[in-house]
C-alpha cells in the first residue's frame, strides 16, 4: 500500500463531504442535540457516512473513529480520525468557520491530515515527510522568534479561564504583538502559512485537531498539548507554534 493511496482516498472523501455540506449550508438543515448538548445536523451525519464509506471500501482492515458514526477497530494498525463538520455551531448559525477534518494515525502516530473548508474553497493537506500543501503551494511557518513580535490566536479557552494558568495567559497576552481569536480550523491554516505565529486552545478533542497537527508539523511548526506533551487520542488542549517560539510560550504558560 502506497502513501499516495492514503492521500488520494482522504482527498476524495473530503471532496465528497464538501458537496454534501455546501448543499445543506445553503438549503438549511434541521438541528438536533446530542447527549452532551452539542448540535448535530443531517449534514454532519451524511458527510461522515460518505467519508466512512469511501475509506472502508478502500481500506477494510483499517480502524475508524468518527464524530458521528462511532468507533471501530481502535487497536488497528491504521486508524482514521474524522470530524465531518468541525464547527457545527458556526454551521448552524450561518457563518463559514467550519471544516472537514480527516487524519490517519499509524500505530499511535499521526501521519496524514486533510483539512477542508468548503465555504473558503480551501483544502490543505500534509503527509509525514512530504510537507504541507495548499494546491501547488508548499506551506511554511513564519520565522518570528520573539514573543514581542508574535501574532497569537486563541480559542476554546473555558478550561484555561478556570485554571491558575489564566493569570499567566493574561501576562502573555499583554506581552505579544497581536492577539486574535480566529478559531477552529482557520488559525491553524494561518499558522501553517506563516500568517500568524502561535495558537492556544484548552477545550478540544483529538478529532478537532489531528489533521491540523500533521499540517502544522509538516509546515515546520510544532504542535503539542499546553503542557508540552505529545498529542494523542486523549488530547484536550493545544499549543501550536512556528517552533521557534514554542519554548518561550511553554515557559510563559
Amino acid at each position: 500500500m502506497t502513501q499516495q493511496k492514503f492521500l488520494d482516498v482522504a482527498l476524495e472523501a473530503a471532496t465528497a463531504a464538501a458537496g454534501i455540506i455546501r448543499h445543506y449550508y445553503r438549503a438549511g438543515a434541521a438541528v438536533s442535540h446530542k447527549a452532551d448538548t452539542t448540535p448535530v445536523t443531517q449534514a454532519d451525519i451524511e458527510s461522515e457516512q460518505a467519508i466512512r464509506g469511501l475509506i472502508e471500501a478502500a481500506f477494510p482492515e483499517h480502524g475508524f473513529y468518527g464524530e458521528e458514526t462511532g468507533q471501530a477497530g481502535l487497536d488497528a494498525e491504521y486508524l482514521w480520525l474524522v470530524d465531518p463538520i468541525d464547527g457545527t455551531k458556526a454551521f448552524v448559525r450561518g457563518y463559514p468557520f467550519f471544516s472537514t477534518q480527516i487524519a490517519l494515525m499509524h500505530r499511535g502516530e499521526l501521519v496524514l491530515g486533510v483539512s477542508s473548508a468548503p465555504e473558503f474553497d480551501e483544502v490543505i493537506w500534509a503527509q509525514q515527510g512530504r510537507g504541507a500543501w495548499q494546491g501547488e503551494q508548499r506551506l511554511k511557518v513564519s520565522k518570528i522568534d520573539t514573543l514581542e513580535a508574535c501574532a497569537l490566536s486563541a480559542g476554546n479557552l473555558k478550561t484555561l479561564a478556570g485554571s491558575p494558568q489564566w493569570t499567566r495567559y493574561g501576562r502573555l497576552v499583554a506581552r505579544v504583538n497581536r492577539i486574535r481569536g480566529y478559531g477552529d480550523f482557520y488559525h491553524y491554516h494561518l499558522l501553517a502559512r506563516g500568517s500568524i505565529d502561535a495558537v492556544i486552545e484548552s477545550d478540544v478533542n483529538i478529532l478537532d485537531i489531528a489533521a491540523l497537527a500533521v499540517i502544522v508539523a509538516e509546515a515546520g511548526g510544532r504542535f503539542t498539548q499546553l503542557d508540552g506533551g505529545r498529542v494523542g487520542l486523549e488530547t484536550t488542549s493545544v499549543l501550536a507554534s512556528n517552533a521557534q517560539l514554542h519554548g518561550a510560550l511553554l515557559d510563559a504558560l
